[in-house]
């Protein structure tokens, strides 16, 4: 099994730490979070790993080249924007992705299980499959429901129910015949897909899910892993 990991981006919401060191190798216990990522990739069968470079990505190159030791039989291949892609986009500067393969970003620590996934993804034939994971969002104000001028409802601080995407992705090399050159987004991935009558399956996960991009959850991230070290099965 092979998986690209998407590590192109700046960390804005992370500053000032990633104004020196990139995302995926802000530390979670006593790893950085690719780190993570990268072994529990490994424990799931995966033996081939693309990294889509961008800002600072030479760090991230030279930690997993000589800085880590890694399984012996996991290949490691290292990819360059030159511009800022997006999240399919990137996708692009990987050669020969012609076999089912696991995409993600690199800032995600999950206990999902990636075969699995990858299961469900191919007893549907699906072009693409997207991981989610049931959010609640909580409204600590007054929502009120209009038509002409007046109230036609009132609800009190209510609790909205989404499925969101975990940022884990399960490809067929023919959804990237949807991807054009240049920038492009995978929401736009998604609907280019549907246009075209492709199936898009939607997997849905209970797992553990950390979405490293803010100190809240690098906080929450830290605390669960401090409590389990073994946590991520890396």
């Amino acid at each position: 099994m092979r998986a690209v990991l998407l590590a192109g981006g700046r960390g804005t919401r992370l500053r000032p730490y990633t104004t020196i060191i990139p995302k995926p190798l802000m530390p979670v216990g006593e790893r950085p979070i690719m780190e993570h990522i990268v072994r529990r990739l490994h424990a799931s069968g995966v033996r081939r790993i693309d990294f889509c470079l961008g800002h600072m990505g030479e760090l991230i190159q030279t930690y997993f080249s000589q800085a880590v030791s890694l399984p012996g039989d996991l290949e490691l291949s290292w990819h360059w924007e030159d511009e800022p892609l997006g999240t399919a986009g990137a996708l692009k500067v990987v050669p020969d992705l012609d076999e089912t393969f696991i995409a993600m970003n690199g800032d995600i620590l999950t206990t999902l299980d990636y075969e699995e996934l990858v299961r469900f993804h191919r007893e549907r034939e699906a072009a693409l499959t997207v991981a989610m994971h049931a959010r609640r969002v909580e409204i600590d104000l007054g929502v009120i429901e209009s038509r002409d001028g007046l109230i036609t409802g009132y609800r009190e601080k209510p609790s909205l129910d989404y499925e969101v995407s975990m940022g884990i992705y399960v490809y067929e090399p023919r959804a990237l015949e949807h991807v054009p050159d240049g920038p492009f987004q995978f929401p736009e991935l998604v609907l280019a897909l549907l246009e075209a009558g492709e199936p898009v399956a939607a997997y849905p996960s209970d797992a553990e899910w950390y979405d490293v991009g803010t100190f809240a959850e690098l906080e929450r991230a830290t605390a669960a892993i401090d409590e389990r070290p073994d946590l991520f099965g890396s």
